[in-house]
Order: structure tokens, then C-alpha cells, then sequence
């Protein structure tokens, strides 16, 4: 039994870049050597740049690294020089609107993405915008106002000569194809079964076939025609809210996609799960006879606390739409699953390989190195599985209790690199008996997933970026 990620990145820029949310085709993968073990501000570090803080994670690509920021309400992007540091251009995108209470991300949580020459970032506020390197404006696209309660966190993606930017909201989602060039639209494809969720697409590209854009969202994973936005097939069961990015290796053979979805259940929220249909719905609540339930007539005291998962439309009634989505979320599936990619159509019951249910993080996404499948859940559970079965092969704490986690691991030069909330930088030694190396104490906050290109790791704090390589 063999697997491997050749021929199926296809699209992606392998050569020292890490262009786009987590390098490679969104694999979290390099294939750099003699990466360091011990990070911080006084080992093995080569610059440190103070930034504004924000949430997107940086890349890295021909001489520059570029990163988002927020100050107060204004968003930033910046062309760092990716050999010292410096900053070589800062611009102003948009005039922030006032965050919500509790969600802090809002506004500046994707990560730009880079073709080699010019920049592209997304912003809640407004849409899209790409500069050039000597950071001019080419081109923006207004795409808001958008229906999300927490703000965006899907990452633009470059593919050949198209910009793909997924916009999954709780009304009108959709997946948008523009051209890079000029930021006109190319083709946008419904996706009506899907409110608000964050994952970024990846690109598959088939031994024989056309290209394919493949997308994670509430309740399946979908992939579509790269050239004209078609749904190619679909895999029906999965969270009503997806974070995470799905993962493509090659086991037996076989192109083999590895997508996570978990979501707390509505139980865990506190919500009732055995109500009926909306027709018998009504016939109970609705006193006025209008046809819809606003919040008074809402029969639980937990669906009123949660009503902006309910009235999806905002207009302040739960309507049969709303209500169909409410049990769907009923039924939907936490889990992590392996999935052949040669299907057509539904192929919930003829593609699955295998299906994983336990440990399952909220945020992070996996990575598959070195023969190994791995996992990290909050509180810094690290699980490695083996690629063609499932199977556990180890999970432990890696580095003590790490609490929350926002960033995604990463790996290269044989050792996996987790990062969490607090600022601990833990270096683990990759296999099926993985051990750890490091912790490493940056002592500042971050939810950023690091970045690594020409042996150095880039990390993105919400007080600066840093550069670390190993010392000669």
C-alpha cells in the first residue's frame, strides 16, 4: 500500500512559493529542508516586522510576503520584503464597518493569494480587490452586502487564469470564477444547500478529464467544472457548518480526497431536535395565522436564544425555508471522510472508503505527509491515521494542553508545526509514532496558520510577522 501527492497538485506552484492559504493546493505541505526545531524571539530568528493586528495568515511568492491587517476600521494589505522584512508598500482596501460583539475576525480573515506577480485579497466589507507588485490598484469587485452572522473566512484561490472566491452565506450562496486579469466574471454557480461556512476551494486536476474546483460547505462536499462551473459530484451527510479545508492524496492507486466537517450539535446547543414539520409547526405557533413564526411564536426558549441560526433571510420570521434547513442541521454528520475521486453525481454511497468519527477539531484542517493522515483538535490532541483504512496509528496531547486552536498544522523537512491561540510553536517529529521536539514560546496572540518557503517558517501574530531559520 502506497500513496502519494504526485500528479494530483497539478495546478500549484511547488518552487519555494507558498502563494496561496496553507501553501500548495490548500495542503498545508513544502518540501523544504533543515527547517528549525527551536523558534523565538532570540533563537534562530532572521527579522521581525510589527504589523497592526488581524487574523489571515500570510504567503509568501517571487520576493515579497503579503498579509492583511485591521487598525480600528480601516483594512490593510502589505508587501513585506520577503528576504528582511521590510515593509514595501501598505494599502488601504476599504473603510471597515464596526465589528460585532464576540467576532473579532470579522473583516480581515482571508488570506490573500499571490499568481507569482500581483496580489488578490477578500474583505467582508466590500469584496474583492488585486494590486500589483508595486502595489497599484488593478482591479476591484464589489460582492457585498453579504448574509453571514460571523463574517467571512474563505480565502481567494488563483487557478490557471481564474480567481475563485467562495461566498457561503446564510441566503444566495455561491461559488464565483473572475478573471484574474481583469476581475470580470467568468461563471458563478448556485450553491443553494449551503449557509454560512469558511473553507477555501482546492483545485483537483484528474490523469484524464477536465480540472475541477473542489469545495467543502454545510452539510456536503461539492466539486465543479473548473472551466464553466458545472457541479461535477457531490458527497451528501456531512456538518452544518464547514471550517476546515478537504485534503487530496493518492492511496492504492486512487485519488483519494480526505475532507473534515465538525460542528457542536444542536443538542449540544441546547435546542430541541424532534420538532415536526413546518406545516404542524404552524398549526401549534403561528397565532396570527400568517403563515411564518416570528420570535414570540417560536415554540423553544433555545431556538429564540440561537434565532439568527433560524431566520436565515433576516427579516425576522422563520419561513418554510428556514425551517427545512433547521432539520437538515438535525441530521447532519461530524466526521472525517475518504473519498475516491472518480465519481459522477451523488456519490454519498458508492465513493466512501472509510469514515472516521472520533477527536474531530472544529477549525483546523488535516494534513497528509509522509504516509500519514494527522489531526489536531483544540486542546492540542494530535492524531495521526493511517491514509487507506482509518486506523489510528497514535494520538496524544502534543505539548501539553495547548487550548484553543485557530491555526492549521503544517508540515516539511520531516516535522509537522502546530501553532495555537497563546502563541506556543510546537515542533513534532512526523510518523505514525510522531513525538514532539519543541514547544516554542512566542508569547503573543495568533490565530494565523504559518507559512514555509526557502527553509525559513513565517509566522503571523497579532503584533508582527516573524521569519525563522535555522542558524548556520
Amino acid at each position: 500500500m502506497r500513496w502519494s501527492l504526485v500528479g494530483v497538485l497539478a495546478l500549484s506552484t511547488w518552487a519555494g512559493d507558498w502563494s496561496r492559504f496553507r501553501g500548495p493546493n490548500g495542503s498545508g505541505v513544502a518540501p523544504d529542508k533543515g527547517l528549525p526545531v527551536a523558534m523565538s524571539p532570540t533563537e534562530n530568528l532572521v527579522w521581525r516586522t510589527e504589523l497592526p493586528p488581524g487574523y489571515s495568515s500570510p504567503v509568501v511568492t517571487g520576493d515579497r510576503l503579503y498579509v492583511t491587517s485591521r487598525e480600528k476600521d480601516t483594512l490593510f494589505t502589505f508587501a513585506l520584503d520577503r528576504k528582511t522584512g521590510r515593509i514595501l508598500w501598505r494599502r488601504e482596501s476599504a473603510q471597515g464597518k464596526p465589528l460585532k460583539k464576540g467576532f473579532p475576525w470579522a473583516l480581515s480573515a482571508p488570506t490573500p493569494v499571490s499568481d507569482g506577480s500581483n496580489v488578490y485579497v477578500a474583505f467582508d466589507e466590500f469584496g474583492l480587490v488585486s494590486y500589483g507588485t508595486d502595489g497599484e490598484e488593478r482591479w476591484r469587485l464589489q460582492l457585498a452586502p453579504f448574509n453571514t452572522p460571523y463574517g467571512f473566512a474563505s480565502s481567494p484561490v488563483v487557478a490557471g487564469n481564474k480567481l475563485l472566491f467562495v461566498v457561503d452565506q446564510d441566503t444566495d450562496s455561491y461559488l464565483l470564477a473572475v478573471d484574474k486579469d481583469t476581475g470580470k466574471q467568468l461563471w458563478k454557480a448556485p450553491r443553494p444547500a449551503h449557509t454560512h461556512s469558511f473553507p477555501s476551494p482546492i483545485v483537483y486536476q484528474p490523469r484524464k478529464g477536465p480540472a475541477q474546483v473542489i469545495v467543502s460547505g454545510s452539510f456536503q462536499v461539492t466539486s465543479y467544472s473548473l472551466e464553466t462551473g458545472e457541479k461535477v459530484w457531490w458527497l451528501q451527510g456531512l456538518a452544518w457548518q464547514a471550517k476546515s479545508l478537504p485534503v487530496i492524496g493518492r492511496v492504492n492507486n486512487e485519488d483519494v480526497l480526505f475532507v473534515h466537517s465538525w460542528m457542536a450539535g444542536l443538542a449540544e446547543l441546547g435546542i430541541r431536535q424532534n420538532f415536526g414539520p413546518f406545516a404542524e409547526i404552524l398549526k401549534e405557533s403561528d397565532k396570527d395565522g400568517d403563515g411564518k413564526l416570528s420570535r414570540e411564536e417560536t415554540p423553544d426558549p433555545e431556538l429564540r436564544k440561537y434565532w439568527f441560526l433560524f431566520d436565515l433571510d433576516k427579516d425576522n420570521y422563520v419561513t418554510s425555508y428556514d425551517w427545512d434547513l433547521h432539520i437538515a442541521r438535525s441530521k447532519a454528520q461530524n466526521g472525517l471522510w475518504a473519498v475516491r475521486l472518480d465519481g459522477k453525481g451523488d456519490i454519498s454511497k458508492t465513493h466512501v472508503l472509510w469514515r472516521y468519527e472520533k477527536s474531530l477539531p472544529n477549525i483546523p484542517s488535516p494534513v497528509l505527509y509522509q504516509d500519514v493522515l494527522y489531526l489536531l483538535k483544540e486542546g492540542g490532541i494530535l492524531t495521526a491515521l493511517e491514509p487507506s483504512t482509518g486506523k489510528v496509528l497514535k494520538q496524544e496531547r502534543a505539548g501539553g494542553t495547548l487550548g484553543e486552536i485557530y491555526a492549521s498544522p503544517v508540515a516539511a523537512d520531516g516535522k509537522l508545526f502546530l501553532l495555537n491561540k497563546e502563541g506556543k510553536l510546537v515542533v513534532v517529529r512526523s510518523g505514525a509514532d510522531w513525538e514532539v521536539l519543541k514547544v516554542n514560546e512566542l508569547e503573543e496572540e495568533s490565530w494565523s496558520t504559518p507559512a514555509i518557503a526557502d527553509g525559513r517558517i513565517y509566522v503571523r501574530t497579532m503584533k508582527a510577522v516573524y521569519c525563522f531559520a535555522q542558524a548556520p
